[in-house]
């Protein structure tokens, strides 16, 4: 398994209950996202916010939701089979993983004045998360974050 990692921090596991397209409960949320569906961005983005909003450590929302809707739009429109979304909630803080079926690694670049607003996605959650890496999946790979109490 191939990992890159773009700072440090503990794996936040939390237990996972339920059945279908949605389900929080016990601090996580899991969606499966259809194959060019961006209409499932905001609708992530809401249950999100739901999530947290029974999280005790509540800070910038905005931010974790700014970062899952980065992660979410990149696998979206960089592949053609949807992903996976994963947030878990702890008392140590959040990590939100996007799992994606395809294999190819992401590499964030500094976009040029031309790219207009393409090509930011990965600095912003680089500039943003506590940690953050791309770890390689037997079916695909897993772009994830994490954030701490005391900031989301």
């Amino acid at each position: 398994m191939t990992e890159r990692q773009g700072g440090g921090g503990p794996e936040i596991n939390g237990a996972f209950r339920g059945t279908g397209a949605r389900a929080v409960l016990q601090g996580q949320l899991r969606r499966r996202v259809g194959r060019s569906d961006l209409t499932a961005v905001p609708e992530v983005r809401r249950a999100l916010r739901e999530l947290l909003g029974h999280w005790k450590h509540q800070g910038p929302v905005d931010v974790a939701e700014l970062l899952t809707c980065e992660l979410v739009t990149n696998a979206l429109i960089h592949t053609d089979q949807g992903a996976v979304v994963t947030a878990t909630v702890a008392p140590t803080g959040l990590r939100v993983e996007v799992h994606d079926f395809t294999p190819v690694l992401p590499d964030p670049y500094v976009p040029s004045a031309d790219d207009g607003t393409h090509g930011r996605g990965l600095l912003l959650v680089q500039a943003l998360a506590d940690a953050w890496g791309v770890r390689a999946h037997e079916a695909g790979k897993v772009v994830w974050f994490e954030l701490g109490s005391g900031t989301a």
